[in-house]
Parts: structure tokens; C-alpha cells; sequence
């Protein structure tokens, strides 16, 4: 089966599933992830709010390989619009990193949305206290396309590992957390908003700890990666015994810039012009500010910039 009918059968229940059906070619498609993760539902979110406070337009939620593909079916025209984050849809417009194959893109952004951390997680009473002893384990390190994989290898190098120094499994978040409650692998990793659906169903079966980084850790990643920032998961959140100290990043709604320009400037006000009622749908709508668009990364899109006055 191709990616385009997957795509096309995916938007097809996801449009029922938000009480859309996919009956028109001009329905715009958003790129998400993988289910249990936090970009999915976001998704939803965001497609409720076009269907009903954008004139003429409508959208539905597709499942993908998450913040590392997304880009590429955007640039390619399989989806309309995607969630990514800042670091990667740099890489994406420069054609360098996991976009060297596809070369450079001429992406644009809608708006900010919530920040992804990078969950480094295993159960508690396990000997993992350290990045260091992560070497010749079993880890979940998310699906293949996902932006887990290349966080991962920047965090593995803070200790001079690589990926070939674990064992990894590429699943979506919902079964690598699954896996981890079932003893199947010995950690998970899944970079994504808080709380995310695949830790939390985890955590009702086994009670679990974040793998922690060191203050040297923090400092040396957020000056090797200016994107990133430090997080701090209050300890109520997944009921660990303890705050987690991790990693994130700012999460955006990407682009062609091709977009009509009333397309991109419905789409804007549909979601950020509602804020309330996205809180409302979704807790991670908390996390956004809608003043931090003009300090993304990419440049915005004239419609997107039109709604926020630039």
C-alpha cells in the first residue's frame, strides 16, 4: 500500500473521528505522529477548530512518522500542513541533516504551538541512573521518522555514545511505553508534549522515573543547541518521586510557502484566534503563547503574518 492511500484512508476515519468527512479534494491534511504521543491529538484539536471557525476550509489529522517526516510531506504536497519544531524545520529549509537526501525546502510557519521534552524514562528500581548506563541496553526510541531519533543521538553524545552502543527499538511511543511496563525493553524514550497519552497509560501499571541528566549535561547540550531548552516536569505529573530535569523544544504548524495567502491567514485565526476554546480541547494548549510567533525560527507565512499584524 502506498504512502499517498495510507494518508488517504488515514483522513478518511480521522475525518469521522472529528465529525469531518473526507469528501473534497481541497480538504487540507495535517501531518502528526504516531498515536500516543501528544501531536496527534493536538492535531484533532486544531482540525475541530478549522472545521468550524475557518470559512471554506476544513482539515483532518493523519498519522505519521512525526516531527522528522512531516517536513518532508509537507515539502512533497502529501500533507497540507505540519507539526515539527523549530530545530528541524531550519534543517528542513537549509536540505542539511535528515533532509540532505530531499535538498532544500521553502517552508513557512503558521504559529507556535506547545514544547516537546525529550521523555528519557524507565521503571523505577531499575539500575539506569545515567545516561552512561544506557550502553548495551534495550531502549524504545520512538518510530524511525520521528524527532526522537536525533535527539537521542545528541543526548547519547553527551556521554560519548552512539546509537550502535544500545539496542534500539523503533515503535510508536504507545507501544515502546508499553513495552517498557511489560519489561520487554529496559527504557523509552519518546520526545513529546507533557503529558504525553503513551507515559501516562505506562505509568497506571508501573511506576516510573525519569533518567536524569546532570547540570554539566544541561549546560553543555543548551550551548551545542541553541534551540533547546531546559524543562522542568513537576513530579505530580507522571507521580515520580521526582522532578524531571529534561530537555525540550518549541513546537510549530508548518507550510509551502506556496499556501494561498487566505488559506494560511483562515487557518491562523481559526486557532489562534480561539485560544480558550483550545485550552478547553486540549491541556498542552496551555503551554503556548501566540506572541512568540514572530520568534520562530523560519520565517511566517504573509497569511499567518497578516492575522499576528506583522
Amino acid at each position: 500500500m502506498s504512502l499517498k492511500t495510507v494518508i488517504a484512508t488515514t483522513a478518511l476515519f480521522a475525518g469521522l473521528a472529528v465529525g469531518v468527512v473526507a469528501t473534497n479534494a481541497a480538504e487540507l491534511r495535517i501531518g502528526t505522529a504516531s498515536q500516543g504521543g501528544a501531536f496527534y491529538p493536538v492535531g484533532q484539536a486544531i482540525s475541530s477548530l478549522v472545521n468550524k471557525h475557518a470559512d471554506g476550509t476544513t482539515m483532518v489529522p493523519i498519522v505519521t512518522g512525526g516531527s522528522v517526516e512531516n517536513p518532508r510531506l509537507v515539502n512533497s504536497g502529501e500533507v497540507d500542513i505540519g507539526i515539527t519544531n523549530n530545530n528541524l524545520s531550519v534543517l528542513a529549509n537549509k536540505g542539511v541533516g535528515p533532509y540532505k537526501k530531499a535538498g532544500a525546502m521553502d517552508l513557512r510557519a503558521i504559529g507556535p504551538l506547545h514544547y516537546s521534552i525529550l521523555h528519557m524514562m524507565t521503571l523505577d528500581g531499575s539500575s539506569i541512573n545515567s545516561i552512561a548506563d544506557l550502553k548495551g541496553k534495550r531502549v524504545a526510541v520512538g518510530p524511525a521518522g520521528g524527532g526522537t531519533i536525533p535527539f537521542l543521538g545528541q543526548v547519547l553524545a553527551l556521554e560519548g555514545l552512539t546509537i550502535d552502543d544500545i539496542t534500539p527499538s523503533f515503535l510508536s511511543y504507545g507501544d515502546g511505553f508499553s513495552q517498557l511496563a511489560d519489561g520487554n525493553v529496559d527504557a523509552a524514550f519518546a520526545l513529546s508534549g507533557y503529558p504525553a497519552g503513551a507515559v501516562m497509560q505506562a505509568r497506571a501499571n508501573k511506576k516510573l522515573k525519569f533518567i536524569p541528566l546532570s547540570d554539566d549535561q544541561v549546560t553543555t547540550a543548551l550551548d551545542k543547541h541553541k534551540n533547546y531548552n531546559k524543562v522542568t516536569v513537576p513530579a505530580d505529573t507522571y507521580g515520580t518521586d521526582s522532578d524531571g530535569i529534561v530537555l525540550g523544544v518549541n513546537n510549530m504548524l508548518i507550510v509551502k510557502a506556496d499556501m494561498d495567502d487566505e488559506t494560511a491567514f483562515q487557518i491562523a485565526q481559526a486557532i489562534y484566534g480561539n485560544m480558550d476554546e483550545f485550552r478547553a480541547e486540549n491541556a498542552l494548549a496551555n503551554q503556548i503563547d501566540p506572541t512568540t510567533a514572530t520568534r520562530l525560527k523560519i520565517p511566517l507565512h504573509p497569511g499567518a503574518a497578516r492575522y499576528f499584524g506583522q
